[in-house]
C-alpha cells in the first residue's frame, strides 16, 4: 500500500528519495513499479525533474525517461517503425500519460516498444545516489542495473532500417508474437521477438527454433514457436540488402 508520495525537483534528490527501501520511481503514473518487488510504501515522482525531451546528435537519438509514448509515436526524430510500435503499446489515452522509461522500467513481457528497442540496440542511462552509468536495454532487462537507479534517458542509432511482423487475434489487439529486425549503417542486423518468453528477448536469427515459449489461451508453445519461426524469417528478408 503506497502511503508517501514525493516529487522531487532535482535529479539528485530523486536519486536518494529512490535508493530507500519500498519505493517506485513514478514516470507517468499509468503504473506503479518496483524492480524485484511486488508492493511499495511510496513513490517519487519524476515529471518535476526535466527529464523529458527527443534530441539527435552525432546519429544518435536520445529520448529522455519522461518523454511521454504520444511525443514519441509524433517525433520526425524517433524511426517510422518505432513510431508505430509505440502506437502499438497502449490506446492514446494512455500514451498521453505514459512515458519511455516507465515502458522500460515495467518490462512487459508483450510490449511492441519494448521489442523494438532491443531490436534497434537501444542503451540506457541511469542515475543512482552515487554515480550515473549506462547499460545496454538487454542487460538492463536481465537485471544488472544497480539497486535504486533511475532511468533518465534512452538511446539508439538515428539511421538505419526496421521491419515488423506480427500475428494478433484483431488488427488492435497487443501482437501474440512479434518479430522486429534492424540493419544498422553497417549492415548488422539485430532480431528481437516478443511473446516467446517472459520478456522480449534478442535473438540470434540461427536459433529460433531452439526456443522454448509458453502456452496460454492464446497459443500453445508449438504455434507460437512456429509463428516466430515464420515472422523473424520475414522481418529478416524485409531489412536484407536494403540501404540504411
Amino acid at each position: 500500500m503506497i502511503t508517501r508520495y514525493y516529487r522531487p525537483t532535482t535529479l539528485a534528490e530523486a536519486a536518494s528519495l529512490a535508493a530507500r527501501p519500498d519505493t517506485a520511481v513514478l514516470g507517468g503514473g499509468t503504473s506503479v513499479s518496483v524492480r524485484g518487488s511486488t508492493s511499495a510504501a511510496a513513490v517519487v515522482d519524476l515529471q518535476a525533474i526535466g527529464l523529458s525531451g527527443i534530441s539527435i546528435d552525432a546519429g544518435v537519438v536520445r529520448i529522455g525517461a519522461t518523454t511521454t509514448l504520444h511525443d514519441f509515436a509524433k517525433s520526425d526524430a524517433v524511426p517510422i517503425a518505432l513510431r508505430d510500435l509505440a502506437r502499438r503499446e497502449a490506446p492514446s489515452i494512455i500514451r498521453n500519460a505514459a512515458t519511455i522509461g516507465g515502458t522500460i522500467g515495467v518490462a512487459d513481457s508483450e510490449s511492441p516498444l519494448l521489442t523494438g528497442l532491443l531490436a534497434c540496440g537501444a542503451e540506457v542511462s541511469l542515475a543512482t545516489l552515487d554515480s550515473t552509468s549506462s547499460l545496454t536495454l538487454d542487460g538492463f532487462l536481465d537485471g544488472d542495473a544497480p539497486d535504486g537507479a533511475i532511468i533518465t534517458s534512452v538511446s539508439l542509432p538515428a539511421h538505419g532500417t526496421m521491419a515488423a511482423m506480427a500475428t494478433a487475434r484483431t488488427p488492435m489487439d497487443r501482437p501474440i508474437v512479434l518479430a522486429v529486425t534492424h540493419r544498422d549503417a553497417g549492415g548488422v542486423v539485430r532480431l528481437a521477438i516478443s511473446g516467446v518468453a517472459d520478456r522480449p528477448l534478442v535473438v540470434d536469427p540461427a536459433r529460433v527454433g531452439e526456443l522454448t515459449p509458453p502456452s496460454d489461451f492464446r497459443g500453445s508453445s508449438a504455434y507460437r514457436l512456429s509463428v516466430a519461426s515464420v515472422l523473424a524469417t520475414r522481418a529478416m528478408a524485409s531489412v536484407a540488402g536494403v540501404s540504411s
